[in-house]
């Protein structure tokens, strides 16, 4: 079978700093899969040198077996919270709707049938009532649950989400896992930056561990291991577990709560951001 997503001897670089380097990996279909790593791993990076938004020093990827200009239709974006511009005069049925333009080009308006796509998005995500709500109105969960309902209106077979469950509640992130799973379901991949080492095992059957360079890659079961993850981590692993132990104790002190921090923490570091989940300066053009 083709995979999802290939990535071939691929190297990028920021200002002549590379951030990733000599990455060669592959993400077969129908899977739900992590991309870990400490804080300036390159995991964003590597998303966004799926989605052609970075410049590569070196390499190249494919989707489905082709480049990604021949697929981008099958393809799904959920940026950072923290790259939008949540001031952006626009309600969550419009957002939505942004979903459809990939199909429709920037020219034809969404149709009626766009518009019960959009709404059928939204009551996925279980915002249907906040249709007409501003954005800026909404909580942070809230926020969260309209772009997944903006990448569920593209109807793309392989979704991008970058850190989907950072800062949103208990409730939310069981309603983005459970629809992240029905999307396996029907044979979807989904490929999310993720921060949380404590749920890897939990929500996700396939991870991509990252320091800079590849570290491993495979199913959870055999490539998230303790070698692989102290390979990852390094000295922080340590840390990491003393905190895991102390959130499973309730007992954390102030060493241990910055601990539980790190446990929590992934992702490079953050970008400024343009309207709607455009990308900053450093992430090249394009939605």
């Amino acid at each position: 079978m083709i995979p999802a997503v290939e990535v071939h001897d691929l190297s990028v670089a920021y200002h002549r700093k590379p951030v990733l380097w000599d990455i060669d990996t592959s993400i077969p279909a129908g899977r739900l899969a992590a991309i870990i790593g400490p804080n300036g791993a390159g995991k964003s990076t590597l998303l966004k040198s799926i989605l052609g938004l970075v410049p590569l020093a070196s390499g190249y990827v494919r989707v489905f077996g082709e480049p990604l200009s021949r697929v981008r239709r099958r393809v799904g974006y959920v940026p950072q919270r923290e790259t939008v511009d949540w001031d952006f005069p626009i309600d969550a049925i419009g957002v939505v709707l942004l979903g459809r333009y990939g199909r429709l080009g920037w020219i034809r308006r969404p149709s009626r049938q766009d518009r019960q796509i959009a709404m059928q998005c939204l009551e996925q995500v279980h915002m249907q009532d906040f249709a007409d709500r501003q954005i800026s109105q909404l909580s942070g969960g809230q926020q969260q649950r309209v772009f997944l309902a903006r990448a569920l209106a593209q109807q793309a077979d392989l979704y991008l989400m970058d850190e989907p469950f950072a800062g949103v509640d208990a409730a939310t992130e069981r309603a983005i896992i459970d629809l992240l799973r029905t999307l396996r379901e029907q044979g979807k991949t989904v490929v999310t930056v993720h921060h949380d080492l404590q749920t890897v095992r939990e929500y996700f059957d396939y991870v991509v561990m990252l320091n800079l360079r590849l570290v491993a890659s495979g199913p959870t079961g055999e490539a998230f291991t303790p070698q692989n993850l102290q390979a990852t981590y390094g000295g922080r692993l340590t840390i990491l577990d003393r905190a895991a132990e102390a959130v499973r104790h309730g007992a954390l002190n102030t060493v241990a709560g910055g601990a539980e921090e790190l446990l929590r923490a992934g992702g490079a570091p953050r970008s400024g951001g343009g309207p709607l989940g455009s990308p900053g300066a450093d992430a090249g053009a394009g939605p």
